[in-house]
């Protein structure tokens, strides 16, 4: 027994500075999850196509990006396309750069213009119907300018999916951030950082622009509603990230994770 009462609390503040330095050493570090080569780690999923199958090479790693490229294309023709990372989580943050270049590809939907996002808690891309065009996950989506219309990015949209804010159900498909999308080629932050379903933000250039907490199916999707009859549970905690291809040129560059404690 320590009779001593300054040396007990010494070890026990000795102690406590040693466990909570430990826990955010687990919580420090980024871990890139694109190495600017190729392609490995991720694997693309278009409509239409098999999981795996890279239409049109579509999907690129080039000069340290990874790119969406629609050079090989004569129209979209529906060709929706996402890029899954190998690896199921729930809690952690992620955060990239992105910029739009070039043209949209004939044929992609007018809304389509300088559009593109992160999946967030996306059912494994193996689960998914082979003519899916909208991926059933909540989606940090990301937009750029054309210099003349407002537009926003950073916002939150739900293919199947709600969300709630301030304890109320959201079920509009999208809901805009404050964050005046970029018209020119500058690279714009993205990061997003997930705690289960008890917690979402969204940052643009370190800016929070978005909060929400509950994803959820929706169960009047019928693809929301199959995953739940084959397992899933309603309110989302868990699954995959996926970047989009929706037609416009678009690319990514200094893709990190930090993975955080539950």
């Amino acid at each position: 027994m320590i009779k001593n009462k300054g040396l007990l609390y010494a070890v026990v503040t000795v102690v406590f500075i040693m466990t909570c330095a430990c826990k955010q050493q687990k919580n420090i570090g980024w871990t890139p999850i694109f190495n600017g080569k190729d392609l490995k780690g991720w694997s693309p999923k278009f409509t239409g196509q098999e999981y795996g199958e890279n239409y049109l090479n579509t999907f690129q790693a080039k000069d340290g990006k990874l790119i969406a490229n629609y050079d090989a294309y004569d129209n979209f023709d529906n060709n929706f396309g996402h890029i899954f990372y190998q690896e199921k989580l729930s809690n952690y943050r992620l955060r990239l750069e992105y910029r739009f270049v070039g043209k949209a590809v004939p044929g992609s939907p007018s809304w389509a213009f300088k559009n593109s996002g992160i999946k967030i808690h996306s059912p494994h891309p193996s689960e998914l119907p082979i003519d899916q065009t909208l991926l059933v996950a909540v989606e940090a989506q990301l937009l750029g300018g054309d210099g003349k219309t407002e537009r926003f990015t950073g916002n939150v949209c739900t293919a199947g999916t709600h969300i709630k804010m301030k304890d109320s159900l959201i079920t509009q498909h999208c809901t805009n951030s404050n964050y005046p999308a970029i018209s020119d080629t500058s690279w714009v932050k993205m990061e997003i950082e997930v705690h289960g379903s008890e917690k979402i933000i969204h940052k643009v250039n370190d800016q929070v622009v978005m909060e929400y907490s509950k994803p959820q199916y929706d169960d009047t999707d019928e693809f929301a509603r199959e995953l739940m009859e084959n397992g899933h549970s309603r309110i989302i905690s868990e699954g995959y990230i996926a970047l989009q291809a929706e037609g416009h040129p678009v690319e990514f560059r200094n893709i990190a994770l930090m993975k955080l404690d539950e």
